[in-house]
């Protein structure tokens, strides 16, 4: 198995989600390990979300990585794809500024609605980006095998199980809101790609450089 490393120099990341808490647990321990360069640059945009759920959605991400700045659009949870154009508008005005490399978003095949739509309309925004669909396990039981995976130390994974219960208070009630489930699944997706634990992604298309280092391109 031959890993795959990201180049050096400035990287710009951008992770969008449907709801407060999507980018979190699909990506939260992948952050944590981006969080380790000096030069990496995140915003996050997250579509709904009202009340103590956007207070939510605006901090947790700094937990990850301090740097972070997030933006909230308050769409209506659940009913994204009848806010199809305004979706669309929010994310097309975050391009203005934001052309990052790596663009983490939900799955295009997620049975969620909102989760699709922003899978979705990430490639038709962002064209020349890595994009990452990370997944969300759920009731639909809608998981299948990742494409990608980035290994977690176990650290890592423990870290960002006790940054989804400090920062998402309000879902800790919900009968799905344990630790067991979210270190379940990432010790799965570890042994899946010869790690302690790991978070899969999906992309659709990835560009190789295979050149020599310092060689032409």
């Amino acid at each position: 198995m031959i890993g795959l490393a990201l180049r050096d120099g400035p990287l710009d990341v951008l992770c969008l989600g449907a709801h407060p808490d999507d980018v979190e647990i699909g990506c939260g321990g992948t952050l944590l390990q981006l969080g380790l360069r000096s030069d990496v640059r995140v915003t996050g945009v997250v579509l709904t979300g009202e009340g103590d759920r956007v207070v939510e959605g605006s901090s947790a991400l700094s937990r990850f990585i301090p740097s972070a700045k997030v933006e909230t659009a308050g769409l209506p949870d659940g009913r994204l794809p009848s806010h199809w154009g305004e979706v669309k508008r929010v994310l097309e005005d975050v391009a203005l500024s934001c052309d990052p490399d790596i663009v983490f978003a939900p799955r295009v095949d997620d049975a969620h609605q909102d989760h699709r739509l922003i899978g979705t309309l990430a490639s038709t925004v962002w064209r020349n980006s890595l994009i990452l669909h990370y997944e969300i396990p759920k009731w639909d039981g809608d998981l299948r095998a990742p494409t990608h995976f980035v290994p977690l130390s176990a650290e890592q994974a423990h870290r960002k199980v006790e940054l989804l219960n400090d920062c998402f208070p309000s879902q800790a009630a919900r009968d799905w809101w344990d630790d067991e489930f979210f270190l379940g699944l990432m010790r799965i997706r570890g042994v899946e790609c010869r790690s302690q634990y790991a978070e899969g992604f999906f992309s659709s298309k990835v560009v190789l450089d295979l050149a020599e280092p310092g060689g032409a391109s």
